[in-house]
């Protein structure tokens, strides 16, 4: 615990699911005294998970977001609208992009991912060939590709690219394009193939989640999805993906999953992060190194559970990151004044995702999503598409009153 009395200030970097999370409970759990601030570029919230929905006109922009300033000013959390350029670590500093100076006594870094495109030569939205639903932005330019697409249907690819580590979007993506397709009566003229650096279907990033491997190879029977598992994305260039080996792939729209790494700012900080630029943690979210530095969410370094042939990254989904932020925040609170601290190893994480697939989908719920040991449970059917639904009004709504707690 700080001995000064005096108030503290305490920095998070990001506000999606990690690091809004932290505001609240750091906010709720610190007495008036000391200052917490947010720091985040984006303007609004966004749900990423119903990001999916947007491209098909099933969602817009105001379904899935919420404005941020209000609902910190009502919880007493300064907010501010810009991102952070890079970190003076000795002097406890953030420095924003307009060059601005925010002192902390602890910060939360919980950022999520950078986007690396440019790994793979013509893969990604704007200079690239392939489309993406990893924010609001790529998923409303999906949309009009998409349109383009429903003129002139023909091959659809969809996948997760090596290094990616976002698995059950670019699942759920598929199985919605499968559900579009027979919709729009076009299921002979679109063959649809995925491809994955996983090293079999239901893999996730995790050795699998109970039977999630035969479920989806089941859903992919159905759909008359073929699957292209364990392999490398070499370029992309109009209408074709090459595949390593020499495989092309002809392609009226695709959708792909990149690489993920760490934000430029994390990357760039000498000591913050490990080479791909995400943040090593502790059982208290906290860097082993840095102990005024606390970090949650995408942005965290997770060794993945066993080698893959191609690098396929962990998951981290907002169930997790919400757990994550949740811990990190009750030690920082008790680090500046006092009261219990919260260990949660990443082993004994837990996890649930709904696979939406149109009308139907998957549940997947695990005890230690990356340990060994606790139960598994996999149910599939229509009641998936209903439960993503409803956890998607209860999520917003909640979290537009100030709400965290599920």
């Amino acid at each position: 615990m700080d001995g000064s009395a005096s108030g503290k200030n305490v920095v998070i970097v990001g506000s999606s699911f990690a690091g809004l999370s932290a505001a609240l409970e750091v906010r709720k759990r610190l007495d008036p005294v000391h200052t917490v601030t947010v720091l985040d570029p984006r303007p609004d919230f966004t749900f990423i998970p119903s990001l999916i929905w947007v491209p098909f006109g099933l969602r817009d922009a105001k379904d899935v977001t919420f404005p941020l300033a209000p609902l910190y000013e009502r919880k007493g959390i300064r907010f501010v609208n810009e991102a952070a350029a890079s970190f003076d670590l000795e002097g406890r500093k953030v420095i924003t992009t307009s060059g601005q100076e925010i002192p902390y006594d602890r910060m939360m870094l919980g950022t999520g991912p950078r986007l690396a495109f440019e790994r793979i030569p013509g893969l990604g939205p704007g200079d690239g060939y392939t489309t993406s639903v990893c924010n609001l932005e790529h998923a409303l330019s999906a949309r009009e590709e998409w349109d383009r697409f429903l003129e002139d249907p023909g091959p659809v690819v969809v996948g997760t690219a090596q290094g990616g580590s976002c698995f059950g979007a670019s699942y759920e993506f598929l199985f919605n394009v499968a559900h579009r397709v027979r919709k729009a009566g076009l299921a002979d003229e679109v063959p649809i193939k995925f491809v994955s650096a996983e090293p079999f279907l239901g893999h996730f990033g995790l050795g699998g989640v109970g039977n999630s491997g035969e479920m989806v190879e089941k859903f992919f029977d159905k759909l008359n999805i073929e699957g292209i598992t364990n392999n490398v994305i070499e370029r992309v260039e109009p209408d074709t993906m090459y595949l390593e080996g020499g495989r092309e792939l002809p392609f009226k729209f695709s959708m792909i999953v990149p690489p993920f790494s760490g934000v430029d700012a994390i990357k760039e900080t000498e000591g913050l992060a490990n080479p791909m630029g995400f943040v090593p943690v502790d059982d208290e979210y906290r860097h082993p190194d840095i102990p005024e530095v606390f970090a949650a969410g995408v942005d965290i370094a997770i060794a993945p559970p066993g080698e893959t042939p191609v690098p396929a990254g962990v998951p981290k989904t907002g169930h997790m990151s919400e757990k994550m932020a949740e811990a990190a925040a009750q030690n920082i609170a008790a680090d500046i004044q006092g009261g219990d601290r919260h260990k949660l190893a990443l082993a004994d994480l837990a996890a649930v995702c709904v696979l939406d697939a149109g009308n139907s989908g998957v549940i997947f719920k695990a005890e230690h999503v990356l340990g060994d040991g606790g139960t598994t449970h996999v149910m599939a059917g229509p009641q998936a598409h209903w439960a993503k639904l409803a956890f998607e009004r209860y999520f917003i709504s909640s979290r537009k009153r100030g709400i965290t707690a599920f």
